[in-house]
């Protein structure tokens, strides 16, 4: 659980001081997240499947933490989560093959948290 705790501990100071700044930017960015992944048509399984394929795209750990543990939450499957990151790798070549296996580590690293929380 390395690299999550990592990650998350990294971004924290950071985050909590551009919160402070710009308080209603992060507080819109959180409604529209909200609303984005609320569940509908898709589920919110696949909408994290969706955003952890984004997320791989744009090269973002934070973003692969934040939705590999809520790909988790929502029961989304190992197997699952590697067809979705086949999907980033044809999309994006090399590169998916870099960030692929990272968001696959997160995951991993969150089911195991969750695990150990039951």
């Amino acid at each position: 659980m390395d690299t999550m705790n990592n990650i998350r501990e990294e971004l924290r100071q950071p985050a909590q001081s551009l919160r402070e700044l710009i308080p209603d930017v992060i507080k819109g960015h959180a409604e529209l997240s909200a609303a984005a992944m609320r569940e509908g048509e898709l589920t919110r399984g696949l909408k994290e499947l969706l955003a952890i394929v984004i997320a791989i795209t744009r090269e973002c750990d934070g973003c692969i933490v934040a939705h590999t543990r809520g790909a988790a939450q929502q029961g989304v499957t190992r197997q699952q989560l590697a067809e979705a990151i086949g999907v980033a790798i044809a999309m994006n070549g090399g590169p998916g093959t870099v960030w692929g296996p990272r968001a696959l580590r997160v995951f991993d690293e969150a089911v195991a948290e969750r695990a150990q929380k039951a």
